[in-house]
């Protein structure tokens, strides 16, 4: 259920004759208790406690029914309380089925409303469906009404009418959905006669709606025609003008009308659309007729904040520092000319535009700016001009691709709306606009799938070379292993000709070749939001010179940032945007946390930086010991061991204890968790086999790998008393153990220290006998903001890569001294740890529970290390990564000659 179902059910509840004893189940079910819990709430004293006569739903609210007139009163004993502490209910709601009234104890506000009114304030209640107020997007009740209303009315059609559930009838379907909210948009409006469209389908649909099917045809039929053409036909028809641009030219069937689909439609006509805002409606609608998208309504939605942060650096700055320019200057008419000149000749292409969100903000910006102007040549001639204004923007000069044929059909419909508002704002300032009908030409909006379509096609360059370009949109995102099979040839058709290694890309990184290539044609500037990974780790040596081989660079960039949207149970995305551009010497901008700086060049790790690209590095540039992948078993389980196994092997055969060992993987290192493994040496598998515990789980991993359907892994089966993969000394002293993957709420890396010949898992790497200084270089933050830099993500978790994280590590050239100093403190965070006994790294470095000792021992390696760099700690992370990427950048260009020289 999503935002809209919520405001829909809960009109339909206060519609319903008030039942005290029920209402809290039924509130509880609106918003999204889990049916165990409702049952829960009715059979046990959970929601039936003896509180006064009340109800609670622990942690969520305490409701109590009030008496005739006595809501709000009520509401105030329940604030005062006892119980409103100790049980901490996020509301208070009281009701006598005629008023009501509520209080968030969190929020610390009141809401008191009629009862037949307790859908219009359903967003008060939205913490209990886990969407907290702040993170619902610029949705208004308007919107999220008729969405509601719009998905009944929808559903009923297909259960009237089954076979246009089918994807032959999918478009007719859309195509009457989209002209039905025409009309009750335009009626709304004034494009139509006020109320025509409801008075002609109430007064000649039939009571029962049996007609409709008919006047609904009359009237689409009628719209496509001229006045001047018509011939004959209905005066109620007839009053329906000619509305043109194509909505109504394809002469498409009526699906039939039951009674509640009529009643459904009739509903929602009386909704107020004026107030509907075409940007959000667009994406609330789409996901109305998409059933896979309704539980995650808004979650497609791209806000227009981030919108603008994808519109402001691309176009729109450039635009108003123009305007600013212009302004007082002594050919201030004729820069004002030239600017609007400027402005009818943007074109603005979205090529995964869904319902047109970032072509109606667009659009939106233009024409404010576009009328900024006209206002301002007007304040010039006094308020005498004579001219007659006209918005030199067309809707022809916006573009579009998009899969979802609804969707497709939307954003046209929503460009037009947008067109209309535009339009009315304009006749307010200006005392004149042109006549909303009939419609002027669309936006070029083609269905179709973006990767497959020839974007010159869609979007022609242009014989004016005035005209500009922009690129954008919000393409979808989706890691390798979550694309289907369609997509993933998808993702073949746009590399495979230029890379073979594009299989691990993200899905979004098409668009970006795509525009690259579109770029280098035809000219232009793109930006897409992105996924964080086309700037991180793999992707980044994939992708990235593909792109600058076709002569484009980085043109501005925003860093990492949380994307957040109404699936509240969706864990943040983390994004990127991404300029790109013909090279140039106009400036660049990188924007981090809504601070923009102007910088001489941006890379592809999104910071100041040239385009350099880290690779993948067989040996430590700075001279470190080889970081070895740990031993992976491929055994079925059975060289592994819990503390209980291993325990009763000993007790049945002491002399086994020989040939078992600790084992330390990821898990093992960060939480503490104590497992152990069968370790048996070349040299000893005859004693080991004499002790039958032991043989029994060697025949059974030789079992298995004879299964398996890998020929390496059945050749192994001869090898069934060791790991299938061994690396390193694995009897050496000591071994610094790192974890592959490590959570992203960390400041350090929980870098391990194992002495006991414990066996390191293929879950973690190891620097067998690496000394205490390697150890504490690994454990800085110097590092880790390496490792977020160059390594990658799985999901919100760092991967930790030993060819880029580790052997790339940039690190000046340590003197004795510094070594000394380095171990020292190595050993002191050693020391700190072990001073909590039992506290895994998992608690130690966890920011809520780090002790202060520990953080005062990394802040101290921190200086200290920082000070060997550039003789002072950096000021943040962006210092720190510039650095390091121009050390890198000169370690490298001298090992590249060193090599030259060797092979001389």
């Amino acid at each position: 259920m999503n935002v809209a179902e919520i405001e829909l059910k809960l009109s339909e509840l206060v519609a319903e004759p008030f039942d005290g004893a029920e209402f809290p189940f039924a509130f509880a079910e609106i918003y999204h208790a889990p049916k165990a819990t409702l049952t829960k709430l009715r059979n046990s004293q959970d929601g039936k406690q003896d509180l006064f006569g009340g109800f609670l739903w622990k942690k969520k609210y305490y409701f109590q029914p009030a008496d005739s007139g006595q809501s709000a009163e009520t509401l105030e004993e329940l604030k005062a309380r006892k119980f409103a502490r100790t049980e901490s209910p996020r509301f208070l709601i009281s009701t006598d089925g005629a008023e009501f009234s509520a209080f968030d104890t969190k929020a610390d506000e009141s809401v008191h409303c009629a009862y037949g009114e307790l859908n219009d304030n359903f967003d008060f209640f939205l913490p209990l469906a886990g969407i907290e107020k702040f993170e619902a997007i610029e949705e208004n009740p308007a919107d999220i009404k008729a969405a509601g209303r719009l998905a009944k009315f929808h559903d009923e059609i297909i259960r009237a009418n089954p076979e246009w559930a089918d994807e032959g009838k999918r478009h007719e379907l859309n195509l009457f959905m989209t002209r039905i909210l025409f009309c009750m948009y335009a009626e709304d409006t004034g494009i139509i006669p006020e109320n025509l469209f409801s008075k002609t389908v109430t007064e000649w649909g039939g009571p029962d709606g049996s007609s409709l099917r008919i006047v609904l045809k009359q009237i689409f039929d009628v719209m496509n025609v001229a006045e001047s053409d018509r011939d004959g036909g209905a005066t109620h028809i007839n009053a329906f003008p000619f509305v043109n641009g194509g909505l109504f030219a394809d002469q498409t069937e009526v699906p039939t009308f039951s009674k509640r689909a009529t009643r459904y439609m009739l509903e929602a006509s009386e909704l107020d659309w004026r107030e509907i805002n075409p940007d959000i409606f667009g994406s609330m609608i789409q996901a109305v007729v998409d059933e896979e998208m309704r539980g995650d309504l808004g979650m497609h939605y791209t806000s227009v904040p981030n919108i603008m942060k994808v519109l402001q650096p691309l176009f729109l700055m450039s635009l108003e520092e123009e305007l600013a320019e212009a302004h007082g200057h002594r050919e201030e008419r004729s820069m004002l000319k030239k600017l609007r000149n400027r402005i009818s000749k943007i074109r603005v292409f979205d090529p995964a535009c869904g319902s047109g969100n970032f072509l109606i903000i667009a659009y939106r910006e233009l024409r404010q700016i576009e009328m900024r102007i006209f206002q301002r040549e007007d304040e010039l001639e006094g308020g005498q001009t004579k001219v007659r204004w006209e918005s030199g923007i067309k809707l022809s000069n916006f573009f579009g691709i998009e899969y979802a044929d609804f969707a497709a059909e939307t954003a046209k419909l929503s460009l037009w709306i947008a067109e209309y508002q535009m339009n009315v704002r304009f006749k307010e300032m200006f005392g004149e606009a042109p006549s909303p009908l009939p419609l002027t030409e669309g936006g070029n909006i083609v269905h179709g799938n973006a990767l497959r379509e020839n974007w010159l096609e869609v979007c022609p360059p242009a014989d004016d070379e005035e005209v500009e370009t922009y690129l954008c949109g919000n393409p979808p995102y989706l890691g390798s292993t979550y694309q289907n099979a369609e997509q993933k040839r998808d993702m073949e058709l746009v590399f495979s000709s230029f890379s073979s290694s594009y299989k691990n890309l993200d899905y979004v990184s098409a668009w970006y070749l795509k525009a690259s290539d579109f770029i280098n044609i035809a000219g232009g500037h793109a930006a897409f939001v992105a996924t964080n990974s086309l700037c991180q780790g793999d992707s980044v040596g994939l992708l990235w010179p593909l792109i600058f081989s076709r002569n484009l660079e980085i043109s501005f960039a925003h860093q990492s940032f949380p994307w957040r949207n109404l699936a509240s149970k969706n864990a943040a995305v983390f994004c990127v945007i991404v300029g790109i551009r013909q090279r140039s010497n106009a400036a660049k901008l990188l924007f981090s946390d809504q601070i923009a700086r102007r910088v001489k060049n941006i890379g592809p790790y999104l910071i100041e930086m040239p385009d350099i690209i880290v690779s993948k590095t067989r040996k430590p540039i700075q001279g470190f010991p080889t970081m070895d992948y740990g031993n992976k078993p491929t055994d079925g389980g059975n060289l592994i061991l819990t503390p209980v196994e291993h325990e009763e092997i000993v007790e049945a055969s002491p002399k086994a204890s020989k040939f078992l060992r600790r084992l330390y993987g990821s898990q093992e290192i960060v939480k503490g968790i104590e497992r152990w493994c069968v370790w048996i040496n070349d040299s000893a598998t005859d004693e080991a086999m004499q002790i039958p515990q032991i043989a029994k789980r060697v025949e059974a991993v030789r079992k298995f790998r004879e299964e398996s359907k890998a020929e390496s892994t059945r050749d192994f089966a001869k090898f069934a008393y060791r790991f299938r993969q061994v690396q390193g000394n694995c009897d050496a002293e000591h071994v610094i153990v790192i974890p592959r993957v490590t959570t992203d709420r960390r400041k350090y890396l929980p870098v391990g220290l194992v002495s006991d010949q414990g066996i390191v898992l293929d879950s973690a790497f190891a620097i067998y006998e690496g000394s205490i200084a390697v150890f504490a270089i690994l454990s800085s933050l110097m590092h880790i903001t390496w490792v977020k830099a160059v390594c990658g993500k799985l999901k919100s978790d760092y991967r930790y890569s030993n060819t880029m994280g580790y052997n790339a590590f940039p690190l000046p050239k340590l003197e004795g001294r510094q070594l000394s100093e380095l171990e020292n403190i190595g050993w002191q965070i050693l020391q700190e740890r072990e001073s909590h006994a039992g506290a895994s790294l998992a608690w130690l470095y966890d920011p809520k529970t780090m002790p202060n000792g520990l953080k005062e021992c990394h802040g101290l390696l921190d200086d200290t290390l920082e000070k060997i760099y550039i003789g002072r700690p950096f000021k943040d992370d962006t210092e720190r990564l510039e650095h390091l990427f121009k050390m890198y950048a000169e370690m490298t260009a001298k090992n590249d000659k060193k090599k030259v020289r060797a092979n001389a």
